[in-house]
């Protein structure tokens, strides 16, 4: 502890992953599910400003530029030039000339964005998912020459498509559309390996895509939610982007297979769902005529949510206390909660003895597992007492 009057260095950061792991995605170098928060050794994961979790896979972004992957290799999603698991963080040698800002793990392929608003594509193409204009699959992550003149801001890998934000605030998508998820006017387009403008988008000021499953969303400046492609709890496939009808504002959407947690300005968390043979509850609110609903999700009424997150189908949460809780689908111990139980109301995950009055906890979900990040934080001088 520092003494009064002096500066105390920088809090270690501290990274745990728990859930599915026999492909090494948890990055414990053991090929075995974890159902409680594993805390990894931080030699090659100092300092990292994002993590992507994907299928089977993880990318890492640390502070000082270098990229890292590991977890399920079989498609060449890891960017290693291979196609081979591997269970520990290994620097992808590709990207030493580049500054890579921002990336996305879908099920089987990578996307990486530039500093410099180039993007940059690896792992399975077989649907077009990559944007090269083939269905090749590609080890080492290649340059899409659609955007050699444009700015790229964002990508977001799902299932077996992705979707980019670029220059101009316009969305491209690319890889199949069978369920409407590339966002074209085209009916229900197999798959698209070139990047092709997202219909209905280009008066709106788009500042976050996500995709995942066959699920795309994007969000306003203005906190408007617009989604398409494969409609929640059985709904019908929505083949062009569609505003969702609210007054609320959000600022944050993560995608599940079948499920959409949307995040507040006001750190509220609502489930995106579908009313087909159900009468509204309480908290719940109806948004428009084909009985999309949002519903309020429970146990977050006098706390503020932070941060979301969605895996296949279980969810995580971080409050403003720093606590973070999962629910959902637990299967594989992605619920970090000790056993396989699914949970319906989100659960308290222990991540040991942390101050969380001045640490910051991110929370980051692939398929069936989950990982939380306490970031490094300087602080400032403590003042002498009187």
């Amino acid at each position: 502890m520092a003494e009064h009057g002096e500066t105390q260095a920088d809090e270690e950061e501290q990274v745990w992953s728990w859930g599915a792991g026999t492909d090494g995605q948890l990055g414990t170098a053991k090929l075995q599910d974890e159902h409680l928060p594993q805390l990894l050794s931080l030699t090659s994961l100092a300092s990292i400003s994002m993590l992507a979790c994907g299928g089977a896979h993880v990318i890492a972004l640390t502070s000082v530029g270098k990229v890292l992957t590991w977890g399920r290799g079989s498609s060449g999603q890891l960017g290693h030039g291979d196609i081979l698991n591997t269970s520990l963080p290994k620097p992808v040698f590709f990207f030493n000339d580049y500054v890579i800002t921002q990336a996305s793990a879908g099920w089987s392929h990578s996307g990486f964005v530039s500093d410099s608003g180039c993007l940059f594509t690896c792992g399975n193409g077989s649907f077009g998912q990559l944007g090269h204009g083939d269905n090749m699959s590609l080890t080492t992550p290649a340059k899409v020459s659609y955007f050699f003149n444009t700015s790229v801001k964002m990508v977001a890998c799902g299932m077996r498509h992705s979707l980019v934000l670029f220059a101009g605030n316009q969305v491209c998508g690319f890889g199949s559309g069978k369920r409407g998820q590339l966002g074209f006017s085209l009916d229900r387009s197999k798959s698209v390996n070139l990047p092709c403008v997202v219909s209905g988008l280009e008066d709106v000021e788009v500042v976050r895509i996500s995709a995942n499953g066959d699920h795309s969303a994007a969000i306003s400046a203005d906190g408007e939610l617009f989604s398409w492609g494969r409609g929640f709890c059985s709904g019908p496939d929505v083949q062009t982007p569609q505003c969702l009808p609210s007054s609320l504002s959000f600022r944050e959407v993560a995608l599940g297979w079948n499920h959409a947690l949307l995040l507040t300005v006001d750190g509220e968390v609502f489930k995106l769902g579908n009313t087909l043979n159900k009468q509204p509850e309480k908290n719940q609110l109806q948004i428009d005529s084909s009985e999309a609903l949002l519903e309020k999700v429970p146990d977050f009424e006098e706390v503020k949510v932070v941060q979301i997150a969605a895996g296949a189908e279980h969810s995580a949460a971080v409050v403003e206390s720093g606590e973070v809780k999962t629910w959902g689908w637990g299967e594989h111990g992605q619920l970090g909660l000790g056993n396989t139980d699914d949970q319906t109301n989100p659960q308290l995950v222990s991540l040991g003895s942390i101050d969380l009055r001045t640490e910051g906890i991110k929370v980051y979900c692939g398929s069936g597992f989950t990982y939380a990040v306490r970031r490094k934080q300087e602080l400032s001088s403590s003042p002498t007492s009187s």
